[in-house]
């Protein structure tokens, strides 16, 4: 901040010691570093208060921009109708409501066909018949030999 250097910083202990006297320069020390935390403390509020300052002007910049946007949306669909697709809606990458309903139908009938192969599976296991599947796995294996 002040770009003090070694040797004005001896230069500066050296006039201490000469005009305060080593006797009274803890105290002085003391003092000075007292008024100096003081000033930090001022000048850490003031600038505190200061980007409060340059954060509130930024948010009505900001909420000016988007009344003038909002606005400019409101002249253009008055009926609170959305824009033809045509070319003037930009891409949001959200389905218009007609894929959706057929992309949610699609979904519908592929979690019916995955129950209908489910329960299909389960009746083809159910038809074996539970002794011979008890043979299966109580048959002794001639590798275990």
């Amino acid at each position: 901040m002040f770009d003090i250097g070694a040797t004005e910083l001896l230069l500066i202990v050296v006039v201490a010691i000469l005009v305060i006297g080593p006797k009274d320069l803890p105290l002085a020390m003391r003092t000075a570093g007292r008024w100096i935390g003081k000033i930090r403390k001022v000048s850490g509020h003031f600038r505190t208060g200061l980007d409060a300052m340059v954060r509130e002007a930024e948010l009505e910049d900001m909420e000016k921009k988007w009344k003038a946007q909002n606005e400019k949306v409101m002249r253009e669909h008055p009926d609170g109708a959305p824009a033809q697709i045509s070319g003037e809606m930009e891409p949001t990458g959200a389905y218009p409501p007609d894929k959706a309903a057929e992309l949610k139908l699609l979904a519908n009938d592929k979690s019916a066909a995955n129950e209908a192969s489910a329960a299909e599976a389960k009746a083809a296991q159910g038809t074996a018949s539970p002794a011979a599947s008890k043979e299966a796995e109580t048959k002794p294996t001639k590798d275990a030999d």
